[in-house]
């Protein structure tokens, strides 16, 4: 144990950050709120009560830093690129594939989510987290949607993620109701009238 606090204290600040939200993230997901402990993700993580504090302020700082991080993730995953794919077929597979469909990351959007409209912290981070998601997305769909008069990019992204949330917990909730396929399916039923034939991409063509 000594040797193992030797280690966590020749990390650099950026590390200590990331292993308390490691820490977090595990303990939100195996008992959502009710885990999100001092006690319990320092003893995850390994380190002293104090770190929380000297990194995130306060344990309502911990949360957001955890809630932008999970937005970071997500929007590093759409902005991907894929090899062959046009951007929005990009957007749809990163979408629904199983690395952002978990049961243990279900856990963590649904706890961070229930919090939001009692915590304020939290409830700044995700506006503007939620801003730069949607911005992200509706470039993409500006670039791929005809130049035509009425088309609100913004308007159909927040429809997009809606959609794309609520396919999320289905498939985590119960999989065998929803699968992949069905999931990509939804998602084109609602961008195709949007795109143009061209931009839709090779995805969108294959399943049109």
């Amino acid at each position: 144990m000594k040797d193992q606090t030797r280690k966590k204290a020749r990390l650099s600040a950026e590390d200590r950050r990331a292993l308390l939200e490691d820490a977090a993230c595990a303990c939100i997901a195996r008992g959502g709120i009710r885990d999100f402990t001092v006690d319990k993700i320092v003893a995850e993580a390994g380190v002293s009560r104090g770190l929380i504090t000297h990194h995130f302020g306060s344990m309502d700082g911990l949360l957001a830093a955890v809630y932008s991080r999970m937005y970071g993730e997500w929007i590093a995953a759409i902005s991907a690129p894929r090899p062959g794919l046009a951007p929005i077929d990009a957007l749809i597979e990163a979408l629904v594939s199983p690395a952002l469909f978990s049961r243990d990351v279900l856990n963590v959007w649904l706890t961070l989510w229930g919090e939001i409209t009692t915590n304020p912290v939290l409830r700044a981070e995700h506006r503007a987290r939620y801003g730069q998601y949607r911005a992200s997305i509706a470039a993409l769909l500006r670039e791929a949607a005809p130049a035509a008069a009425g088309f609100d990019a913004e308007a159909v992204a927040s429809a997009f993620i809606c959609l794309v949330d609520g396919l999320g917990v289905q498939r985590c909730v119960e999989p065998t109701l929803l699968s992949e396929t069905d999931a990509r399916a939804a998602c084109w039923t609602l961008l195709r009238p949007y795109l143009d034939p061209v931009g839709a991409g090779s995805v969108a063509k294959a399943r049109s």
